[in-house]
């Protein structure tokens, strides 16, 4: 194994479905490649807190399936003074750790990048992250299973509607990225998303819902991510209201919902192949760096350039569809 002989896992910020396939796989890698592997349960928090434990095949047993993340995770506002990081290192070398691997989001990844430029020890990083918005990944783990979990709940919500003829607001987490509530919205055959990317004026959404009405349609479901510019799911409604009175007007936020659950099996086998590549990077003597799929395949990009790039934009002929086929 090169220099590295232990390695410490560790997940942070958001959960994310598919963090244990992930967690898994850096335990079973390091375990293949002769290493130690151990666990810092609540992220960076755990690291202050020295709770860190040492994992072997039969800690990861069984863990695939479940929702959430076994090692727990936490905001630590401690871990960004010089105070906590120090402590961090201390627990980290008492342990005998020689290199991170550091799931989560953006946060996260700035957080990994000065520990690590600070005291010289190796950090891979695996994008962690329901909202699929960092760049160097066309998708991110947990992005899956987020969207089918919101598709299946427009599906239901729908069911209603059309009983009704109620027009349905449904919010989806997105604070500055429309990730979910575009795909999310195209595949439940929404006939409108509001995205924190797209500038969609009331007026323009009231000219769709009449479009719709005056065709004779019984019910209609729009999609708003929480971030859009116009307030929010409930601050839409509430002004469509105002000047559009055609439908029987009903609110739903989908909120942590969208967290949970059993990780889809793209998931699965998305944070199994982050996994295993974050342990060869380490093994590999890179640092620094954040792993991503690429057209299907693994590829690494520096942590600097995945935290300062804002190149991630939604697709646009997904943009275009999202108006045409509703």
């Amino acid at each position: 194994m090169s220099k590295i002989k232990k390695i410490a896992v560790f997940t942070s910020g958001g959960d994310a479905p598919g963090m244990n396939a992930c967690i898994r796989a850096v335990v079973r890698t390091t375990l293949y490649f002769g290493g130690e592997v151990a666990g810092i349960k609540q992220g960076y928090q755990g690291m202050i807190d020295d709770n860190i434990v040492e994992l072997d095949r039969h800690s990861v047993s069984n863990i695939m399936q479940l929702g959430g993340t076994i090692l727990k995770t936490a905001r630590c506002l401690a871990f960004r003074t010089e105070e906590g990081m120090e402590t961090a290192y201390q627990n980290l070398k008492k342990h005998q750790i020689d290199a991170l691997v550091a799931i989560g989001g953006d946060g996260t990844f700035t957080g990994a990048e000065r520990f690590s430029a600070k005291y010289d020890i190796p950090v891979i990083c695996v994008p962690g992250t329901i909202d699929n918005d960092l760049y160097g990944s066309d998708f991110t783990l947990g992005f899956d299973t987020a969207t089918n979990t919101v598709i299946e709940a427009i599906d239901k919500i729908r069911d209603t509607a059309e009983s009704h003829d109620r027009l349905f607001f449904i919010e989806v987490m997105g604070r500055d990225a429309g990730s979910i509530a575009l795909r999310a919205g195209i595949a439940g055959g929404a006939e409108a998303i509001m995205l924190p990317e797209k500038d969609t004026g009331i007026q323009d959404l009231i000219h769709k819902l009449e479009e719709g009405a005056a065709k004779k349609k019984s019910s209609s479901i729009v999609i708003v991510a929480e971030g859009d510019k116009n307030g929010g799911a409930f601050a839409v409604a509430k002004k469509v209201k105002e000047k559009f009175d055609f439908y029987d007007t009903k609110v739903t936020i989908l909120g942590h919902l969208q967290r949970g659950g059993s990780p889809s099996s793209f998931d699965r086998i998305l944070g199994s192949r982050m996994g295993f590549a974050a342990v060869k990077a380490l093994l590999n003597n890179e640092n620094r760096k954040m792993v991503g799929l690429r057209s299907n395949e693994i590829v690494l990009t520096d942590l600097r350039e995945a935290l300062t790039e804002h190149e991630f934009k939604l697709e646009e002929d997904l943009l275009e569809m999202s108006t045409i086929l509703a």
